[in-house]
């Protein structure tokens, strides 16, 4: 019986695989990174609305080879917006760095001292620039971490706090999201 109920579904959804397999990843606006599918008869974000973003960005990155997930989550959330049909005009992100995410924010030179590699997260960093993201470290979290300023990669503001940049942020009309 099972047997007959599996094989039944999956000759049902055979047809529909090819469509969802063969889809290849969207990059409009970050283009190396947080690429994203089209979903057909979705509802889209509003094309003509102005769309202000605060994200709280703490997630550890455990493999320091690998760019850090919510940083990449940032990229995706910009891509989506925009293959959303939002205008990048209207598209405002800010992005509070902080507690495990710290590190993301360093120079090569700093990361190789911690880590004998480069900071892939870089590449990144400069694609969110570009892209008018603007980038904040938390200077408590540098303090606590014995992070120097100088160590801060240049793309990266300082920012007394998380807390005084997402909640300054959020006063000024920008949505909080979280990343952990």
């Amino acid at each position: 019986m099972f047997k007959k109920l599996f094989l039944t579904i999956t000759v049902l959804l055979l047809p529909f695989s090819s469509e969802l397999i063969a889809q290849q990843a969207a990059f409009p606006i970050i283009e190396n990174y947080g690429g994203i599918y089209v979903i057909p008869n979705s509802v889209d974000p509003e094309p003509d609305r102005e769309y202000k973003i605060v994200v709280d960005l703490k997630t550890l990155q455990r493999d320091k080879s690998s760019i850090n997930p919510g940083l990449n989550n940032v990229a995706r959330m910009i891509n989506l917006h925009a293959l959303g049909g939002v205008k990048h005009e209207n598209l405002k992100v800010s992005v509070a760095i902080h507690g495990g995410a710290t590190d993301v924010t360093l120079t090569n030179k700093a990361y190789q001292k911690r880590y004998e590699m480069d900071n892939p997260n870089i590449p990144l960093i400069k694609e969110l620039k570009e892209a008018g993201v603007a980038l904040y470290v938390c200077g408590q979290s540098l303090i606590a971490r014995e992070y120097e300023y100088g160590e801060i990669h240049e793309q990266v503001r300082l920012g007394l706090s998380m807390l005084t940049v997402f909640t300054t942020h959020v006063q000024n009309g920008y949505v909080p999201m979280v990343f952990d």
